[in-house]
């Protein structure tokens, strides 16, 4: 069963391990945690957080093991427990460890301890690890694949009593990105909007859905590739009048064109679309729009532009022209290119 209907069905582990790098998974894990175990009543009483590169963690167990006032359960939750990963020890305060592994072995029936690790791993061959992870409900809550994050855009629309079509969830994401945070807002919004009666469509994402620098940049190269030119251009104004500086949105179009071409590279040599996320540290989804985009330039056409980018880059920071000009100059050179390798 997994971890939230545990909660939700107040089935509670004394001990929980909590670790990977979507924050957002485990802060809302943690979220849950509160909201089942205490009442607002209970918060102030029976409620602790302990930064544990701070705070020695024999000093939090001492906490765990006193009764709960004016509640049945205490909640304990334990920041950054460096000590569970292969790093060195950064801590200001020594741990005892010892200390540790006999409350794992006999935890306080009356306390719930949660671990929060924003670690992607931990180190396996200590001891202190092995027996947290024998004795915790564990959750690891690394970055999601592409199936698991529409799964739980599915799961998210449904809790707030609202459904939404395939087409719109890959709309959501090539507009939104894959940050959970900001998914979680939009589709709370989105799902507000719909209010159960419709389901969520690519319109209603369109409509509504914010826009990131970097997917309004995806949109803008997408434009020029397609041909519509105009459109590309309106892009760029809008975000001009969005106060974004001309020397942030050609970083940002800069990296989108590096990101099509290593993806295009690495895909020429064997690579996969996991793969290739992996070695350039990006979501996958990210590599999959990439190497869309891809198809559309030639090998001679993406060095071509990289050189635009780098020259266009030299003159915002050398030359005294107006570095708006400067990026609209880029866009120009960048229609012309396509035109006449089209």
């Amino acid at each position: 069963m997994p971890i939230w209907k545990k909660i939700e069905q107040k089935q509670f582990s004394p001990i929980y391990l909590l670790y990977g790098t979507e924050a957002f998974v485990i802060n809302e894990t943690k979220q849950r945690l509160i909201q089942s175990v205490l009442t607002e009543e209970e918060m102030d009483f029976n409620f602790s957080s302990y930064d544990l590169e701070d705070i020695p963690v024999e000093a939090a167990l001492e906490e765990a093991e006193t009764l709960p006032f004016m509640g049945d359960k205490k909640l304990v939750i334990l920041q950054n427990p460096v000590f569970l990963t292969a790093e060195r020890s950064k801590d200001k305060v020594e741990h005892n460890v010892k200390k540790l592994e006999e409350y794992i072995a006999n935890p306080a029936p009356y306390t719930i301890v949660v671990f929060s690790a924003p670690y992607e791993k931990l180190d396996e061959r200590k001891k202190i690890t092995k027996l947290l992870k024998k004795n915790a409900e564990v959750m690891e809550a690394n970055k999601l694949n592409e199936k698991e994050l529409k799964a739980w855009i599915r799961t998210r629309a449904a809790a707030n009593q609202a459904q939404i079509e395939e087409e719109a969830i890959d709309h959501l994401l090539a507009i939104a990105g894959t940050n959970l945070m900001m998914l979680a807002s939009e589709l709370d919004k989105l799902s507000l909007y719909a209010s159960g009666e419709q389901p969520i469509t690519v319109e209603v994402v369109d409509q509504l859905t914010a826009r990131s620098l970097e997917q309004d940049i995806f949109a803008l190269v997408d434009k020029v590739v397609t041909g519509k030119v105009e459109k590309a251009f309106r892009i760029y104004y809008d975000l001009l009048k969005l106060n974004e500086e001309p020397i942030k949105i050609l970083a940002v179009i800069a990296n989108q064109f590096r990101l099509i071409y290593q993806t295009k590279e690495l895909a020429r040599k064997g690579y996969g679309q996991q793969q290739i996320a992996g070695f350039l540290k990006v979501h996958p989804f990210r590599v999959k729009l990439a190497a869309g985009q891809a198809r559309s330039f030639s090998d001679e056409q993406l060095a071509a532009i990289m050189m635009m980018l780098a020259d266009s880059d030299l003159q915002m920071k050398t030359s005294g022209m107006a570095k708006s000009l400067i990026a609209e100059m880029f866009l120009f050179k960048l229609q012309s290119l396509m035109q006449k390798t089209g």
